[in-house]
C-alpha cells in the first residue's frame, strides 16, 4: 500500500492512514456466503505469497531484478491459465519509466571560509546532501534560523522580522518539544514542521540561497550522526540547495560572535523564544551539490479473459514493495534487509492469480471479459495505475468496474473494510445481497479515493471497490512475511471477492459511475486527515512535470465551487509557484480557513485564474 511520504513522516504515517479510514467508514454490513465459479484454494493462494516473497525476489523495490522476477512469475501464471496477453502487441507487459532515486555524483565541495582560514569539508564524513536537493552552486553569508519553522498555531515563527534573503540558512533538526505531547513510554511524535523538506521549503519561500542542517542537542549515548542519503522523503528538487553538516563543523562558525550551538538551543526551549541572529560577514559558504537521479522501466502485467461482449470489469492488485527498503520503511534502522511485503501487496496480487484461475474455469460462460492487472509503482505513487488508466491496453470506456485488493491478507477475526461502496450505482445492492449468513462483517466507505490504485480509476470516472483486511504492526517493515499470512480468511475474502466480479460481469445493466459527495477527511491528499485547510482536489500521480495535476475534483469541494476541473493544472497558489505536490502541501499548510486564494492553472495550455474560498476540514 502506497505511503504517500511526501505528506507525512514514518511517525505517523500508519496513524494517520487508520485515522482516515475510521473516519471515513460507514455502517457495519454483515455479509453471506458468496456464491462463485468454485472456491478459493487457501494453500493455492498460499504458494503464490511465499513465491512472491521469496528471497529471490528482494523485496519487489521498483527498478530492481527483484521486481522484474516477480513479473515473470505472474506472467507464467497467466500464461498457464490460458490468459491472453492484455498489454497489446502480443505482451503480457506494459513498460513504463519511474524515477527510483538518487545518488551522489563526483562533483560535490562545500568550503568554508571564516576570516582568513579556509577549509574544504569532506562529503559523506563531514557533510551529507539531502537527495531532495537542488542541483548547483552558491555561496554566501550565512545565518541562523533556529529550527527554521514558522508555525503559527503555536505563535512561533524563526523568521519573524529576521530578514535570510541571499544567505545561507543554518537551521536544526526536530522542533520544539511544546509543539507535540510526550507520552510516557512511547517514542515522541512531531509534527509536519519537523519535516526536513517543510524546513527546505520555508528556507526557499523566504529566499534563501541554501538550508544547512544541523543534528543540534543529541539524546544521552547518541552519535551525531549523518542521515543516510536518500533516506528522507522529497520531491526530486525542492528549488533549494540543501545539505546536513555536523554539530562539530557548525560549532566553529558560531565563536566569532561568541555563542555557540547548544547555548541558542537551549535558549530558545527555555524561552520558547526564536534566537535566530546572523553570522559575521568574514564567515562565507560556498556549496556546490552534485546528484543524478535514477530511472528505470518497469512493467504492468495484465492478461485477459474475453467475454461475449467487448466491457470487462478490472480485477487488480500492486505487486510492487519496498526492496531493500527506503524512507517508507516504518523500520528505518533496518534499511538495507530485503522487506518482503507479504501483506504488502503479495496478498493481493496472490489474490489476482487465484481468481484468474476462478474465472478462466468458466471463461465460455462469460458476458463481460476480465482484464486481471498487476501493477507496478504503487509504493511510489499508483504509478503503475495511473499509467494504466491514462494509456489504457483496452478501450476504458468499455471498463465496467474496477476490484482492487492491497493487504488482504491479515485478517482479524471476521472484519473487513471495502471502499467505493458509493462509487457505482449498483454496488450497495451487491453488498447487500450477500448479507444472510455473517461470514464477514464489512466496514464499508461510500468513497474510494484512498492510498490505492483504486484511485486512479475513479480519476477516470469507473466505478471501483477497495478490498483491505486492516493495518498492523508489520506494515512496511522487514518483518511482513508469508508466514503471518491468514491464508484460510483470505481464501473466503476471495471468494467474496468473485461473488461481486461475477455478478458485475453477468449483469444486464452496468454499474453508473457516481461521484460521492465531498468527504473532507481525505484531500487533497488520498489518505489520512489531510493537511491545512480544505481545497477539495485529488493529485494526478502520474503527472509531476511542472505544477500538480488534478486527476479529479470533489463535488461541492471550495476547488469546485471556484470553477477547477480535473485535467488542470496547478502551477500558482497565492504568491507560491507550484512545480509538485510538495509546493502544494506546503502553500496550504500555511493558509488558513476562509482564505480567499487566487490560484493560477494551465487549462488546454492556456492560464486560468480562480479564487478559492478554503473551508474547514469536517
Amino acid at each position: 500500500m502506497l505511503t504517500v511520504s511526501c505528506m507525512t513522516d514514518r511517525r505517523s504515517r500508519c496513524r494517520g492512514y487508520l485515522l482516515g479510514l475510521v473516519l471515513a467508514l460507514g455502517c457495519i454490513v454483515p455479509l453471506a456466503a458468496p456464491v462463485t465459479p468454485g472456491q478459493a484454494d487457501p494453500e493455492r493462494y498460499l504458494e503464490h505469497v511465499k513465491a512472491l516473497t521469496s528471497p529471490e525476489m528482494g523485496g519487489r523495490g521498483a527498478g530492481t531484478a527483484g521486481l522484474e522476477r516477480a513479473a515473470d512469475y505472474i506472467v507464467q501464471q497467466f500464461q498457464s491459465l490460458g490468459l491472453e496477453p492484455g498489454a497489446g502487441g502480443g505482451s503480457y507487459l506494459q513498460p513504463f519509466t519511474v524515477t527510483t532515486g538518487a545518488h551522489l555524483k563526483a562533483e560535490n565541495h562545500l568550503r568554508v571560509r571564516n576570516g582568513e582560514s579556509e577549509e574544504s569539508l569532506q562529503v559523506e564524513e563531514d557533510y551529507m546532501p539531502m537527495s531532495f536537493s537542488s542541483v548547483g552552486s552558491v555561496s554566501g553569508p550565512v545565518a541562523f534560523a533556529g529550527y527554521g519553522v514558522s508555525a503559527d498555531e503555536f505563535n512561533y515563527d524563526d523568521y519573524a522580522h529576521f530578514d535570510v534573503k541571499d544567505k545561507i540558512v543554518v537551521v536544526l533538526r526536530y522542533e520544539l518539544d511544546t509543539f507535540t505531547e510526550k507520552k510516557e513510554g512511547e517514542p515522541r511524535r512531531y509534527s509536519h514542521h519537523s519535516r526536513l523538506i517543510t524546513k527546505a521549503l520555508n528556507a526557499r519561500e523566504r529566499g534563501a540561497k541554501a538550508v544547512i542542517l544541523v543534528n543540534g542537542k543529541l539524546e544521552p549515548g547518541e552519535e551525531d550522526q549523518l542521515l543516510r542519503f536518500g533516506s528522507v522523503a522529497g520531491p526530486e528538487d525542492a528549488g533549494i540547495l540543501m545539505v546536513q553538516v555536523k554539530n562539530a563543523v557548525a560549532e566553529k562558525w558560531f565563536q566569532a560572535v561568541g555563542k555557540s550551538l547548544p547555548a541558542l538551543q537551549e535558549e530558545i526551549e527555555s524561552k520558547r523564544q526564536p534566537q535566530s541572529i546572523a553570522l559575521p560577514d568574514s564567515l562565507t559558504l560556498s556549496l556546490q551539490v552534485d546528484i543524478e537521479r535514477t530511472h528505470a522501466t518497469v512493467h504492468n502485467v495484465l492478461g485477459y479473459l474475453p467475454g461475449k461482449t467487448d466491457e470487462y470489469i478490472v480485477i487488480g492488485a500492486h505487486y510492487d514493495h519496498l526492496g531493500l527498503g527506503n524512507e517508507s520503511s516504518l523500520a528505518p534502522s533496518l534499511i538495507g534487509a530485503v522487506h518482503p511485503g507479504a501483506d504488502d501487496n503479495a496478498s493481493g496480487t496472490a489474490g489476482v492469480l487465484e481468481l484468474a484461475r476462478l474465472f478462466a474455469g468458466r471463461r465460455d460462460t462469460l458476458e463481460r471479459g476480465v482484464l486481471f492487472a498487476a501493477f507496478a509503482g504503487e509504493e511510489i505513487g499508483l504509478l503503475g495505475s495511473s499509467h494504466w488508466v491514462n494509456q489504457p491496453t483496452r478501450p476504458l470506456e468499455n471498463a465496467v468496474a474496477m476490484l482492487n485488493m492491497d493487504m488482504i491478507g491479515r485478517i482479524q477475526g471476521s472484519k473487513v473494510y471495502v471502499g467505493g461502496a458509493g462509487t457505482g450505482s449498483t454496488f450497495d445492492s451487491l453488498l447487500e445481497r450477500a448479507r444472510k449468513n455473517n461470514e464477514f462483517e464489512i466496514e464499508f466507505s461510500s468513497g474510494g479515493y484512498s492510498a490505492s490504485d483504486n484511485t486512479s480509476f475513479l480519476t477516470k470516472k469507473v466505478p471501483a471497490l477497495f478490498f483491505f483486511s486492516g493495518l498492523h504492526a508489520d506494515y512496511h517493515k522487514p518483518s511482513d512475511t508469508w508466514e503471518k499470512i491468514n491464508a484460510e480468511p483470505a481464501a473466503r475474502l476471495l471468494d467474496l471477492v468473485a461473488d461481486v466480479g461475477t455478478s458485475l460481469v453477468a449483469a444486464e445493466k452496468r454499474p453508473e459511475f457516481v461521484r460521492v459527495e465531498s468527504d473532507t477527511s481525505g484531500a487533497p491528499v488520498v489518505r489520512g486527515g489531510g493537511y491545512g485547510p480544505y481545497f477539495g482536489s485529488v493529485p494526478d500521480f502520474g503527472e509531476s512535470e511542472n505544477g500538480v495535476k488534478f486527476a479529479d475534483i470533489r463535488p461541492g469541494s471550495p476547488a469546485d465551487k471556484a470553477g477547477l476541473r480535473a485535467g488542470d493544472i496547478l502551477i500558482q497558489f497565492g504568491d507560491m509557484p507550484i512545480k509538485n505536490l510538495y509546493d502544494f502541501t506546503f502553500a496550504l499548510r500555511k493558509s488558513k480557513v476562509g482564505d480567499v486564494v487566487e490560484v493560477k492553472c494551465l487549462r488546454d495550455g492556456e492560464v486560468i485564474t480562480a479564487r478559492v474560498t478554503l473551508e474547514q476540514r469536517r
